[in-house]
């Protein structure tokens, strides 16, 4: 069971819930959708960075695995968590694109799970890890942005 519970599976399930609630109370006007694919893009694009700054530096980008190198520059000096701030990006994109003014709604929520789930332990075993140059790194840069 702990195989998938990963982070793209709850993105996926408040994607559907957003989605549910556009159908259910849909926005009273159109406007353009580009904001929608803009924040999508973006919040892609994080997450890509992230990434591919954690397979440079040689540690893992999979929660609850140790990590082998601490990474404090380039998108990680904007937020500590950027992979899932480009979550939170894409899940507010989809609510704009479908149309759900209440599935806005939710992305605070999924912030604040994620938190919880996640972030929470992650950071306690980079501080475990990494001590001293965790605090300086989370003194100076924000949990989400």
């Amino acid at each position: 069971m702990r195989e998938i519970d990963i982070p793209p599976l709850w993105l996926v399930l408040f994607a559907a819930l957003v989605w549910a609630l556009g159908q259910i109370v849909p926005m009273p006007f159109r406007y353009d959708r580009a904001l929608g694919m803009i924040a999508i893009a973006l919040g892609l694009a994080l997450m890509l960075a992230a990434v591919w700054q954690m397979l440079l530096h040689r540690t893992t980008f999979i929660p609850r695995r140790d990590p082998s190198d601490l990474v404090t520059s380039g998108v990680f000096a904007l937020s500590r968590n950027p992979i899932y701030l480009g979550d939170a990006l894409v899940l507010a994109g989809l609510a704009l694109i479908w149309h759900a003014p209440l599935g806005l709604l939710l992305v605070p929520v999924f912030m604040w799970f994620i938190t919880r789930r996640y972030i929470l332990g992650e950071e306690a075993r980079i501080a475990a890890h990494f001590g001293e140059a965790f605090a300086a790194y989370r003194a100076r840069t924000r949990r989400w942005l």
